[in-house]
């Protein structure tokens, strides 16, 4: 009997290769066997296959969202200045890529048991970050205000990018349940009465904004996101597609904050048509193979 796992490993078409080098990236080396146990282990889960949130994390949309996430949580001088001194985001990328989406993946698609011993580690890490940020101010990893920012941030962006290009977009009833399901894991993390529903996501987007703005930190992380992605040359292009419609997806005030182009004209319009091919082509890698006959 072949090993399963040895097949994947040895991927027979261009798609498949293609797929394997970019679950490799985001996943990590371990990312067969967590992928293994996330979708095999048996157990009741925190969300059910009709859950809207499986539909949206499970989209080749999140590049997109996930890049948007981080430019507009960036904003945030505290979140900025932990992120910085604690994150190894320069360092070690593709690490912290890899914690994240194997976050997202145990407590979206996992048991209960696993869903939680990931966010009580989690907990964990944020009690140990502290420190002062440049304006002077102290700041800790699990203040609930700050929690609060980074999960808004995050469910705006990857709800928003699976709006305009998931294969398929959720309707407003959907949307309403996808942004309930984030709160399940936003107060375990310890985020205080996160919200519930679209209109209670914006305005809590809007309480936010007089407390954002770009440092020096947020402009080099947006430098560093965007123009020196730590990709081989092969792969710049379908990045830079994302990262395209990652920035035009920011509200224009961010944009401006960043110190981001508007986009105009000819561009305004390719931008988006790009990141959508560039997602479609995501997708299509990530499918499942079909054997050779």
């Amino acid at each position: 009997m072949s090993d399963p796992v040895a097949t994947r490993t040895v991927p027979r078409s261009p798609r498949a290769r293609a797929g394997a080098w970019l679950f490799a990236r985001v996943a990590g080396s371990q990312g067969p066997a967590n992928r293994a146990r996330i979708h095999g282990a048996q157990g009741p889960r925190w969300f059910g296959p009709e859950r809207p949130i499986r539909r949206v994390h499970g989209d080749a949309a999140m590049f997109v969202g996930g890049v948007r996430a981080l430019l507009l949580q960036s904003l945030h001088p505290l979140a900025m200045a932990a992120v910085a001194a604690h994150s190894g985001y320069r360092g070690d990328p593709w690490g912290r890529l890899q914690r994240t989406s194997t976050f997202l993946a145990v407590t979206t698609y996992g048991t209960d048991a696993d869903a939680s011993s990931a966010v009580e580690r989690v907990r964990h890490v944020h009690a140990t970050v502290r420190g002062t940020a440049p304006d002077g101010r102290e700041y800790r990893a699990d203040d609930p205000h700050l929690l609060g920012w980074v999960h808004v941030a995050e469910v705006e962006s990857f709800l928003s990018c699976h709006q305009r290009y998931g294969a398929r977009p959720l309707d407003r009833s959907g949307c309403d349940a996808y942004v309930a399901d984030t709160a399940r894991i936003a107060e375990a993390l310890g985020v205080a009465g996160p919200p519930r529903n679209t209109a209670e996501l914006r305005q809590r987007l809007a309480a936010y904004r007089r407390e954002l703005r770009a440092t020096p930190q947020a402009r080099e992380t947006a430098r560093f996101l965007l123009r020196q992605p730590p990709l081989p040359p092969v792969a710049r292009p379908a990045y830079a597609a994302l990262a395209a419609g990652a920035v035009r997806g920011l509200p224009p005030w961010a944009r401006r904050e960043l110190g981001l182009p508007e986009p105009s004209g000819f561009g305004a319009l390719i931008g988006p048509l790009a990141a959508g091919a560039a997602v479609s082509g995501i997708r299509w890698a990530m499918a499942p193979d079909t054997p050779d006959h």
